[in-house]
């Protein structure tokens, strides 16, 4: 007879669905969506009401905490476990046929694509309320552009001839981005991604690593007139949130004189912001008003010595807001060095250079201090939130096709994401605020 060992009264699973379970109300609890339910519920009005609105809602925000990347995993997992069913409020005595069917789900996506901006104030009121619990937050914020490929391929030339029925892809073009990267033999060569599908233009707090604006267009979109939308609706919206903000963090993709400018002169943001190496016939260029002052596109200030035609690095001073000027001291004081035309010399003891000398080169914090580089690490930031849409949240491999499609299942992940940030602050667990998803 085969034996059937006796089974323990403690299992693990239980231990790990009830870590689950958790994750879930903290979504469920702290995200402020009444106002949202009212208006799909005055929307669907006498109409049938076998699958209710806030149930089929919370199975939706399940399927983000969960890691689900379709609809019908979701359901799967919703007809076998019944612990989740009850958490989302769907009808216990109906068992799993209250789960809704994969046409229900199709409905209620295609309603809640309708609400988009409810949903984009959702989540500005969740920022809010974040903002709120932590003073701190907003200090760094770091920008970037996310590829992220169509489900569907690209149309063939006769596509365009056909109307669109919803199940092929009609919004999405080609895109591509260049990177550097070293070889085995240690030379640097250009690398181009290309990609079919949309692109995530992405804003995140530096330090806790949230998002607080995004924007999903076409994958040939540039990114530096949407970073310029992003910040001027982040003014309006959460202008708290601008004042806090002491600088803003970007890759070479987004380096943009007027982008410089306004963030600097509009909202009082230092920008850290790579610079993208284009003077074709030129290495320095002379600074306007001295004689032997040259800089080169980095930002590195030198003193060119008249007799021997040698450079030295000048020291930076820092950044006088007052004058809107970057201070250098002249190399031969600060480093001890002997200059023979230190007498006749343009430079005595310091010079200053006006940030209008070229306001793509000198910024508020100089390209060439320690304070930039430092800074400018907290670029990583956005790629570890870029990388958590990806593994986390399904964006690696997904079935979307469609930009508002697109639109709406970004705006749900983030909206995710700010919420169980709230509910962990607001349960003091902020050590746990990146802990968006359970470790595999």
């Amino acid at each position: 007879m085969a034996i059937i060992p006796q089974r323990s009264l403690f299992q693990w699973s239980e231990v790990e669905a009830l870590d689950d379970l958790e994750r879930l109300r903290l979504v469920l609890v702290y995200l402020p969506d009444e106002p949202l339910m009212q208006a799909l519920e005055r929307e669907r009005g006498l109409g049938r009401n076998e699958y209710p609105i806030r149930p089929v809602w919370n199975t939706l925000l399940a399927g983000i905490v969960f890691q689900h990347v379709g609809v019908e995993s979701l359901r799967r997992e919703l007809l076998r476990n019944a612990g989740l069913r009850q958490a989302c409020g769907l009808d216990p005595t109906k068992g799993a046929k209250a789960v809704p069917t994969s046409s229900a789900y199709s409905h209620f996506l295609k309603t809640l694509r309708k609400h988009l901006p409810e949903i984009e104030a959702l989540f500005s009121q969740v920022l809010g309320l974040l903002m709120v619990e932590l003073p701190d937050f907003g200090r760094y914020l770091a920008h970037d552009g996310k590829a992220i490929p169509s489900h569907g391929r690209a149309p063939k030339k006769d596509a365009k001839l056909k109307p669109p029925d919803g199940r092929r892809e009609s919004d999405a073009d080609w895109g591509a981005k260049s990177k550097h990267e070293v070889n085995e033999e240690g030379t640097i060569v250009e690398k181009t991604l290309y990609w079919f599908g949309f692109k995530l233009h992405l804003i995140v707090e530096a330090s806790y690593e949230l998002p607080v604006a995004f924007e999903v267009t076409k994958a040939s979109c540039a990114e530096q007139p949407v970073a310029h939308s992003l910040y001027r609706k982040l003014a309006k919206n959460q202008p708290v949130l601008i004042e806090r903000c002491e600088a803003a963090i970007g890759d070479k993709g987004t380096d943009d004189t007027a982008l410089i400018t306004e963030l600097w002169d509009e909202y009082g943001i230092k920008p850290i912001i790579a610079i993208r190496q284009d003077w074709k016939d030129e290495r320095t260029r002379r600074v306007s008003h001295t004689r032997n002052v040259i800089y080169d596109q980095e930002g590195t200030v030198s003193c060119c010595c008249m007799s021997s035609g040698e450079l030295h690095k000048m020291s930076y001073a820092g950044f006088e807001q007052d004058r809107e000027t970057l201070k250098y001291r002249c190399p031969a004081l600060h480093y001890k060095l002997s200059c023979p035309d230190y007498g006749d010399c343009h430079v005595q003891g310091a010079v200053r250079i006006k940030l209008s000398e070229d306001r793509r080169v000198f910024t508020p914090i100089a390209r060439s201090s320690y304070a930039w580089d430092r800074l400018y690490r907290k670029r990583s930031s956005i790629e570890r939130v870029n990388s958590r849409l990806d593994v986390s949240f399904g964006f690696e491999q997904h079935f979307i096709r469609g930009q508002q499609k697109m639109q709406l299942r970004l705006s749900l992940a983030m909206l995710v994401m700010l919420a169980m940030a709230y509910g962990r602050v607001k349960e003091k667990q902020k050590d746990k605020l990146r802990s968006l998803v359970k470790a595999a």
